[in-house]
């Protein structure tokens, strides 16, 4: 059975090229992974289809109403299912989120809304809150594709070569190693000749280095991670 995933967002237009493209299209359209995008305000019972209002208290923007959101979440959940809202002030998410993701039958992500949601849908029908990094967006739709699409990968049959998981950024807490195509020789610029040997054994010590000197280099944090890690193996 594929992974269902159900997006509720006021923005959903936003949406329509990411689904439809690239490899993320390629497995909807063989049924690895169901998207099914919703409109919030679907579940608005007034004429003018209000899904926000201003926070009591006073302060800038707007707060989606507890009304209609918790409306469209107790319409689309199911059994056992995730209910997962994306925030700036969520825990971060990152690779072994993404695979535990990956292995669910039924995710709902919330996108929240300028400056936020009402707290009592955090507190009735919000399983987890997920950050996509420090920093603040005009809406949840973009976390939510981002989550997606980075699940999407750890779907058996996704990706056309699944050993593309074992050498990318992140896998085994080290950043990528440099890649390089034809032609071996471009504006002075050359391939590193360890490239061109056919030498497997020394291609992988080559490619291992330089993702622990880029790590050193780029992300400290994650370089002493992956130090702590292997003096005590």
């Amino acid at each position: 059975m594929s992974l269902r995933i159900d997006i509720l967002t006021l923005f959903p237009r936003m949406l329509d090229g990411f689904l439809a493209e690239s490899i993320l299209g390629k497995a909807i359209a063989r049924d690895l992974l169901q998207v099914q995008v919703r409109d919030l305000r679907d579940w608005c019972t007034d004429k003018h289809r209000t899904a926000d209002d201003r926070p009591f208290g006073g302060g800038a923007g707007m707060i989606l109403k507890p009304e209609p959101t918790i409306a469209a979440i107790e319409a689309v959940q199911s059994p056992g299912c995730q209910r997962i809202y994306l925030t700036p002030d969520g825990e971060p998410f990152g690779e072994a989120m993404a695979r535990e993701f990956a292995a669910a039958d039924h995710l709902v992500f919330l996108s929240g809304h300028y400056e936020g949601i009402d707290q009592r849908i955090r507190d009735s029908v919000i399983d987890r809150e997920v950050s996509i990094g420090d920093y603040v967006l005009t809406n949840g739709t973009l976390p939510a594709a981002v989550v997606v699409d980075a699940v999407a990968r750890f779907i058996p049959g996704v990706l056309g070569d699944e050993k593309s998981l074992t050498h990318e950024s992140f896998t085994g807490k080290l950043l990528d190693f440099p890649q390089y195509t034809r032609p071996a020789e471009f504006r002075g610029m050359s391939v590193p000749d360890v490239l061109l040997t056919g030498n497997h054994g020394e291609i992988e010590r080559w490619r291992q280095a330089q993702r622990i000197e880029k790590t050193r280099q780029v992300r400290p944090d994650l370089f002493q991670k992956y130090r702590h890690e292997s003096d005590h193996q």
